[in-house]
């Protein structure tokens, strides 16, 4: 229960967080105006690009997953966790964009169908990361893989020219994906020799 608990709080600071470096990080929001020309506003605008992408949504149930134990939590936990953070983002954008909530209503449902759909089979994900094997390989590179494909297909640049804020936040992407990979390989290998030598 305790974790349930603990993975609802973290979905909630997850979306709200995504949705405030969200509103700082454009000079159109009220929040992000006197940003504008700053060196925060850069810091925002990375940090948005690196929050808000799908990869980073795919790593907060994983991560839970991973930190719950057992397949039944973390698919509890992965599912809870993307209910709390989607609810936690829109309402945060409703306040953040003095809009009201229903604007936001029908794609917040749609959110909510995904985090009933994927949530639980992305915190079973985490649960397997420690587990030997391929299926611990495969776990361990599903988050880096993730970021590397959505990289390689949906960079982070939201206009065909770079900026050094979408720059910046592709070179941490790329480095980290690779990082990511290239430690659940040799996890992997380190592994499979200790079983083989013992």
């Amino acid at each position: 229960m305790k974790m349930m608990f603990g993975g609802v709080l973290v979905g909630l600071g997850f979306g709200a967080a995504t949705s405030l470096v969200n509103a700082l990080s454009s000079p159109y929001a009220e929040l992000g105006a006197p940003l504008v020309g700053t060196v925060w506003a850069g810091a925002a605008k990375v940090l948005s690009l690196l929050m808000d992408a799908g990869w980073a949504w795919a790593a907060l149930p994983v991560a839970l997953g991973r930190l719950a134990g057992t397949r039944v939590r973390g698919a509890s936990v992965g599912a809870l966790a993307l209910i709390a953070a989607t609810g936690a983002y829109y309402v945060t954008d409703a306040f953040a964009q003095d809009e009201p909530l229903a604007l936001y209503t029908t794609e917040m449902v749609r959110w909510w169908a995904a985090s009933v759909l994927f949530g639980p089979v992305l915190g079973v994900v985490g649960t397997a990361i420690g587990r030997p094997g391929l299926i611990g390989l495969l776990a361990a590179s599903t988050v880096p893989v993730g970021a590397a494909v959505q990289m390689a297909v949906l960079p982070s640049r939201p206009h065909l020219a770079s900026t050094p804020a979408s720059v910046v936040a592709e070179v941490i992407v790329w480095t980290a994906a690779a990082l990511g990979i290239g430690w659940a390989v040799h996890r992997f290998w380190t592994v499979r020799r200790a079983a083989m030598a013992g």
